[in-house]
């Protein structure tokens, strides 16, 4: 067995985050072939019960940041050229314990997820690396700063400006590099970018199987965390520009929007035909209990973890191009794909209206992501990457 340090920028549990799912299962199918030591930051305070549950599953430590710390880091990254998400995330005491903690335990491999975790490690020269971009983040800011606000514009170009330059700076300090699809590897702007490998996200099937006799109380269901700008922007674009069309054609639309800490513009989309949820404990009940799942995405990158869930279910899905890219879904066959708000409803009021339709599309969906998208052929790709740089 190889001794992997894995170094992750959030303890990767409960799984309410892209980036927690993605880690806690990469990390849970390398420790079946690696001896792994998991350092995790942890900006928020997680609670104690988290911890023990990780710790008794992985070998576990958690590096826990200043919140004084993180404010004053900000404030110096204003005269500064690298990303405030790496400022947010980089402290030099929490250094001394990640340096502490990699010597003692002496790694031949050193695995870090998302650049802003990159500091820590990137001047370790003796042990081979690997960095996951995952996404290309500064594509993804760069998309968000058209629907900014008027006074967090500034800093959203600027964040996006500095991503693209630490992207490709950073890509020479590590050995191997990982990011979950050809459509965020073609975003990245290194002249060697090709050489990137591309590790794509997973389902975990035991979970997200279909549920045949669910109660179906919603004609279509968006999920997904509700304070992340991509997914508030899907949801109002939805509701503002989406359903006034379905309604026209029935009243009595009832809309599901699922998922954690949702934003006061989210929340407020609520009405008679659209019930917020908010966190819930078990998010198949939302994919299980609507006839349609929709993911409205129009900024943002990467792999849409939603996507895959509600189709590993059975539940026949309607996207835009933008999330599709990552996805490679074939329209038509197990998946619609629409251009504007009109093809969109026009898609769901097909599936909706046709049920043997809706039954074909939801059981190719499900072959698709069975298929294409398994945690264990994704997280092989990795192993493989890593045991080839001893």
């Amino acid at each position: 067995m190889m001794k992997v340090v894995v170094l992750l920028p959030r303890v990767p549990y409960p799984l309410d985050k892209g980036d927690k799912l993605r880690a806690y299962h990469q990390i849970k199918e390398l420790a079946k072939t690696h001896d792994l030591k998991v350092i995790a930051l942890d900006d928020l305070g997680v609670e104690q019960s988290v911890i023990t549950h990780l710790k008794n599953e992985f070998d576990f430590e958690v590096v826990k940041l200043s919140k004084i710390k993180i404010y004053f880091n900000l404030i110096t990254a204003l005269f500064s050229s690298k990303p405030y998400q790496v400022h947010y995330f980089y402290q030099r005491s929490a250094g001394k314990k990640i340096k502490s903690i990699i010597e003692a335990f002496q790694p031949e491999h050193i695995y870090c997820q998302l650049i802003r975790t990159s500091e820590y490690v990137k001047n370790i020269h003796n042990v081979p690396k690997t960095i996951d971009y995952m996404d290309a983040l500064s594509k993804g800011m760069d998309r968000r700063a058209k629907d900014a606000s008027f006074f967090s514009k500034p800093f959203v170009k600027a964040e996006a400006s500095r991503l693209l330059k630490y992207e490709n700076l950073i890509f020479d300090y590590f050995e191997n590099k990982t990011i979950i699809s050809e459509q965020d590897r073609s975003l990245i702007y290194h002249s060697e970018r090709n050489s990137i490998v591309v590790v794509p996200n997973g389902v975990d099937f035991e979970f997200f199987k279909p549920q045949q006799d669910a109660e179906k109380k919603y004609d279509l269901v968006f999920t997904g965390n509700m304070n992340y700008p991509p997914n508030v922007n899907g949801a109002v674009y939805l509701v503002n520009d989406i359903l006034p069309l379905l309604v026209k054609k029935n009243p009595s639309f009832k809309l599901l929007i699922a998922g954690v800490n949702p934003a006061p513009a989210v929340t407020a989309l609520a009405s008679e035909n659209v019930e917020v949820s908010g966190w819930m404990d078990d998010i198949r009940d939302a994919y299980a209990s609507a006839k349609v799942f929709i993911a409205p995405m129009r900024i943002g990158t990467g792999l849409q973890n939603k996507l895959l869930e509600a189709m590993a279910m059975n539940i026949p899905a309607v996207t835009t191009p933008l999330a599709n890219d990552a996805l490679k879904a074939t329209h038509e066959k197990n998946i619609l794909v629409g251009n504007s708000e009109n093809d969109l409803a026009n898609y769901i009021l097909r599936l909706l209206e046709d049920e043997n339709m809706a039954n074909m599309m939801a059981e190719e969906a499900g072959n698709y992501v069975r298929s294409n998208f398994s945690w264990h052929s994704a997280t092989e790709l990795l192993s493989n990457l890593i045991n080839a740089r001893k």
